[in-house]
C-alpha cells in the first residue's frame, strides 16, 4: 500500500477488534446510521466504552479513503478482527439472522 491514508486505514482496522467507522462517536453519534450502528452493536453485547470509533466527520482523508479501502459508498462500516462486515443496513441483517451476534462473539465478551 503506497497511499499513507490506506496504509492509515489499514493499521486501525488492524488494531481493534471491534472498529466502527462513523459520523461522529459512540456516545455521540452525528448521524442516523451511525447510531443505529451504535445501537445494534450495543444490542449485541458490545460494550460502548469499549467499542472502537473513527469519526469521519474529522478527518477527510479518511472519510474518502475508507470508501475505497473497504469498496464500500457508504458510512458507517464496521470492522471485526480486520474483516469489513458492512453498513448499518447489513448489521441490522445480520443481528436479526443472529449472525452478527456470532461474529462479534469473539470478540465482545
Amino acid at each position: 500500500m503506497s497511499d499513507p491514508t490506506q496504509q492509515r486505514i489499514d493499521d486501525l482496522v488492524k488494531s481493534s477488534d471491534v472498529l466502527l467507522f462513523m459520523k461522529g462517536s459512540a456516545s455521540f453519534p452525528m448521524c442516523g446510521f451511525s447510531g443505529r450502528a451504535v445501537q445494534i452493536l450495543k444490542a449485541c453485547g458490545v460494550d460502548p466504552k469499549a467499542l472502537s470509533t473513527v469519526n469521519v466527520l474529522d478527518d477527510p482523508e479518511i472519510r474518502q479513503g475508507i470508501k475505497t479501502y473497504s469498496n464500500w459508498p457508504t458510512i458507517p462500516q464496521l470492522y471485526v478482527k480486520g474483516e469489513f462486515i458492512g453498513g448499518s443496513d447489513i448489521m441490522m441483517e445480520m443481528y436479526e439472522s443472529g449472525e452478527l451476534q456470532k461474529v462479534l462473539g469473539g470478540s465482545a465478551a
